[in-house]
């Protein structure tokens, strides 16, 4: 038969555990809340950045260029990463939204990259890359199209 004193001294140490693990928990549960709220805010801010790389190709500005640099980093230290697009690429749906399709001879590829695509590192797409994409006629279309 157990003695009531080691039953409290084991009652007291599993609630002791139990305490401990709760409180990691639930700093676990509070640091991934700040990084979805930051995220939000940082993916509401991905516009403002087009708007200073369009900028950009019109003025050519140094100091411009400096701006949006740090910009990217303070994404990049958010968790957020460019989607590396260029033309000639592979289209793929899970990373690229295809806005535009013109006839050409390398179906399936990248012809241009009109928005640049987000996601979170290692994890999921947070903006597709806009994209214009090519395919190859089908000579079948072009027969039908000739009649």
């Amino acid at each position: 038969m157990r003695k009531p004193k080691v039953d409290l001294k084991n009652q007291l140490a599993r609630a002791l555990a139990d305490y401990d693990n709760l409180k990691k928990r639930t700093e676990i549960e509070k640091a991934q809340f700040r990084r979805l709220a930051n995220l939000e805010l940082v993916i509401r801010l991905l516009p403002v950045l087009d708007m200073l790389e369009q900028a950009q190709t019109h003025l050519a500005d140094s100091g411009l260029a400096i701006a949006i640099k740090e910009f990217k980093d303070v994404l990049n230290q958010e968790g957020l990463v460019e989607i590396p697009t260029q033309p000639g690429d592979a289209f793929d749906e899970a990373l690229h939204e295809a806005v535009e399709v013109e006839e050409g001879k390398d179906s399936g590829k990248i012809k241009e990259v009109l928005l640049t695509g987000w996601r979170v590192s290692e994890g999921p797409v947070v903006r597709h890359a806009k994209v214009r994409v090519t395919r190859s006629v089908i000579l079948s279309e072009v027969e039908g199209s000739n009649k």
